[in-house]
């Protein structure tokens, strides 16, 4: 699904080329939870923006889907970030004047469907997350987790075949954490491939794969053993 090959990100500086990835090569299949890990500055976010084609100013390839995307143009990316991604923030992102229904419609209003066809979509989301009681509230009305969890609904909303999710649950008291993790291991298990960066050991053993990079390298790249339910 994903295969990057001598992926390389740098700031020129006055001392020279700073590096923030250097030489990565990493292959994710379709189906796995990844969890990327390391020190502040280690390069975990600046990866992840690369991935979800927020990132156009890096060096060596980038396939998705055995597409080149190292050779589109920006546009042709913003599209295939359209098709294939979903974003979830540390800080949910949601917009502040916009209901839970119209956050959760943004991400639809992008593709060529009826309104019916949406609001369908979005009703069905709704029901899924169990916040059909929340979808005429703002975002100022929500608590943290109640927050994140409608921003992961609006990453799924138009069926992404990748989530990436930065710090998701950096905001949240523990209850809130977990409750937030399983449903990624959820949605992992209905076939949604997920890719975090967290600092939380907890949240990497909900994953199957850690990734660790230190000074923008791949130190580690191993399996996570199955979790074991408290």
């Amino acid at each position: 699904m994903i295969q990057l090959n001598g992926l390389e990100k740098a700031y020129d500086t006055a001392a020279g080329k700073f590096f923030v990835l250097r030489r990565v090569n990493l292959e994710i299949k379709e189906g796995e939870f990844v969890t990327i890990m390391g020190p502040s500055g280690a390069g975990k976010s600046t990866m992840l923006s690369i991935l979800g084609m927020l990132d156009a100013n890096w060096s060596g390839e980038y396939w998705l889907h055995g597409e080149p995307i190292h050779k589109m143009k920006q546009k042709e990316r913003i599209e295939r970030n359209k098709k294939y991604i979903g974003f979830v923030f540390q800080s949910y992102h949601l917009l502040d004047d916009l209901t839970v229904y119209e956050n959760l419609d943004v991400p639809l209003s992008y593709r060529n469907m009826r309104s019916s066809e949406r609001s369908a979509i979005v009703c069905d989301v709704l029901d899924r997350f169990q916040i059909v009681g929340k979808k005429d509230l703002f975002p100022n009305q929500l608590s943290g987790g109640q927050q994140q969890l409608v921003a992961i609904a609006r990453a799924v909303v138009a069926s992404p075949k990748i989530v990436l999710a930065d710090e998701p649950t950096g905001n949240l008291h523990s209850a809130q954490a977990k409750e937030i993790m399983d449903l990624f291991v959820k949605l992992n298990r209905e076939g949604t491939t997920i890719i975090q960066v967290t600092h939380s050991e907890v949240n990497a053993s909900y994953g199957s794969r850690l990734v660790y990079i230190r000074d923008g390298w791949i130190e580690r790249d191993e399996a996570v053993p199955p979790r074991m339910e408290a």
